[in-house]
């Protein structure tokens, strides 16, 4: 009878450790990433040197370093804080200026509850787009690589998306101008995994699989590379829902953000400016 006891009364601590210890599982993954931005000049009064500069502002703009705090069920992802970086390029005369997504923005996700609460400011006003996780029907592959000192495995998934167009300046065609373009387009998105790292989740709005993302693809456009992960510190950060701005879901957020993109196209070319001899170019993001 003793030895029984003994025996749930080491059974029950064994329960309540593997508790505790799935309670303070957490870690944080640091992320680069890279987005290709396919910039047309279209009979524009640019010097070949002005025109390098553009497309090195628009390439820095989208090399960023984002920290994915996370643990069994939640995850924060946001831009690393950078005391020297400036809010936006300007240099030689030129500004580029990229809408959401920017610092201080957070991006939180929950795999239990398949939701997330993203936190946007565009142009002073504070936005949370709160709405369910996409879903990725992933195809499991057996290829494998190590990343880092993780063995990662591929996985990959098709899904459709937007690609978004605008044109600035001297447009020749008023009707093609007036409005940003919006194309949809199904690309493959590729993913490397690691299940040594049991958390369903990964950069960005990615996640889904037996294991932390630790690379992806999404297409030929974005990238993101793991390049750092802290495993259980000392010092716990805090992953709660962020909790500022006006609340939308993703539908309303992105007619926001074809509006604005609409306004900037209208206050920088288009029709208005017609016949003015100002520089015309085509930026497209996505697809």
């Amino acid at each position: 009878m003793e030895k029984l006891l003994l025996k749930l009364i080491a059974l029950s601590l064994i329960l309540i450790s593997i508790s505790v210890s799935a309670q303070d599982f957490q870690g944080q993954a640091y992320y680069q990433t890279q987005r290709k931005v396919d910039m047309k000049m279209d009979n524009a009064q640019m010097t070949d040197e002005q025109q390098s500069q553009m497309q090195a502002m628009l390439k820095k703009q989208f090399e960023r370093t984002y920290i994915l705090t996370f643990n069994k069920e939640a995850s924060m992802y946001k831009e690393e804080e950078q005391l020297d970086k400036p809010t936006d390029a300007n240099q030689g005369g030129l500004k580029v200026m990229v809408l959401g997504g920017g610092a201080g923005t957070k991006l939180y996700k929950n795999t239990k509850t398949k939701t997330y609460a993203d936190e946007q400011d565009v142009f002073g006003k504070s936005f949370l787009v709160k709405d369910d996780l996409e879903t990725y029907d992933w195809v499991l592959g057996d290829e494998s690589k190590i990343i880092g000192k993780y063995l990662c495995f591929k996985a990959t998934a098709t899904r459709e998306v937007e690609s978004m167009s605008m044109s600035f300046g001297n447009a020749v065609d008023e009707e093609d101008s007036k409005d940003p373009k919006t194309t949809t387009v199904t690309q493959i998105v590729t993913a490397w995994y690691t299940p040594d790292i049991p958390v369903s989740d990964g950069p960005d709005n990615y996640w889904g699989l037996p294991g932390l993302i630790l690379e992806l693809h999404d297409g030929e456009d974005m990238s993101y590379l793991c390049t750092k992960i802290l495993m259980n510190s000392k010092d716990k950060a805090e992953i709660e829902a962020p909790t500022k701005g006006k609340v939308v879901t993703n539908k309303e957020y992105e007619e926001i953000m074809q509006k604005k993109m609409q306004e900037m196209q209208e206050m920088y070319g288009g029709r208005e400016r017609k016949g003015e001899g100002g520089k015309t170019f085509n930026i497209q993001i996505g697809g």
